[in-house]
């Protein structure tokens, strides 16, 4: 079974900003990015039985709000396909009645934070009641690292390094860094590989294939593969989308003495039994 660990939904246009929406069209080099979401749309671009993790994202300083309630009601149309996460931005009153309710009112089984986007570090003390509160409640909490198209977003709250400085003072808690932290890949990898319960996804990366290929081998050189999980960050790419890219990578290398990703560990991050990794069985 293949557990894509990374997909978003919400209402198009309706929970961004007129800002966010514009610069969106930034997201991928030469492609405009439709942001509306179909769970049909979502299955006809997938293998069949994908179990996906589903979000949708609270950032008031960049624009974009999806009420928790959207993705409980989603997921309750679909519970045989979708897992739903749950999201905050602590830098607005009321986040923490909302990370309860979240969780226990309407059943969300993780969280999704998104730093870069809110103007918050995750090392932040402020968060200290989330992470004690993912402790307690055993909820991955999955982050956003990396780069992004929202021009107000500081580049400085996305840093691996501040997710180090977290894990270090709540190493319980069981932390996804999204898309490989690129373009701070490596500070990503040195970060899962020193502790436990920190974990990378690979969503939207494949439409960068040779950044993507460098990424994987500084996976593969520090011996990470078991700690990168596989993701798509839909709507802006597909499962079947980032399987072809992922199988695409070492046909770039073609007559060059470059070294080769091992297909095998390629093949096992793709299928890999995420979900007890994260205690979502």
């Amino acid at each position: 079974m293949i557990v894509d660990v990374h997909s978003h939904f919400w209402q198009y246009p309706r929970d961004f900003s007129d800002s966010f929406r514009e610069q969106a069209k930034r997201a991928r080099a030469g492609v405009e990015v439709d942001l509306t979401v179909h769970h049909e749309d979502y299955q006809r671009t997938s293998i069949p039985g994908v179990r996906t993790v589903v979000f949708g994202g609270k950032a008031k300083l960049s624009g974009v709000w999806v009420d928790d309630r959207t993705i409980a009601d989603y997921v309750a149309q679909h519970p045989q396909h979708y897992i739903g996460f749950l999201s905050v931005d602590p830098t607005q009153d009321g986040w923490e009645r909302e990370l309860r309710d979240g969780h226990e009112s309407l059943g969300l089984r993780g969280i999704k934070l998104l730093p870069m986007y809110a103007g918050f570090r995750p090392d932040d003390e402020r968060l200290d009641p989330l992470w004690k509160y993912a402790a307690k409640h055993r909820l991955p909490v999955l982050l956003h690292t990396g780069t992004t198209f929202v021009a107000q977003a500081p580049i400085e709250c996305t840093l691996p390094r501040h997710v180090d400085a977290a894990a270090i003072r709540h190493p319980d808690v069981t932390m996804i860094l999204a898309h490989l932290s690129h373009p701070y890949e490596g500070e990503c990898v040195v970060t899962i590989r020193k502790h436990p319960n920190l974990y990378a996804d690979i969503s939207a990366l494949h439409y960068r294939p040779f950044q993507l290929y460098q990424s994987l081998m500084l996976v593969q050189e520090y011996g990470v593969w078991d700690k990168v999980l596989f993701g798509t960050d839909y709507p802006f790419t597909t499962v079947n989308a980032t399987i072809d890219g992922l199988h695409k990578l070492n046909a770039m290398l073609d007559g060059t003495a470059l070294p080769r990703l091992d297909t095998a560990k390629i093949e096992a991050m793709i299928y890999r039994d995420t979900l007890p990794l994260l205690g979502l069985s």
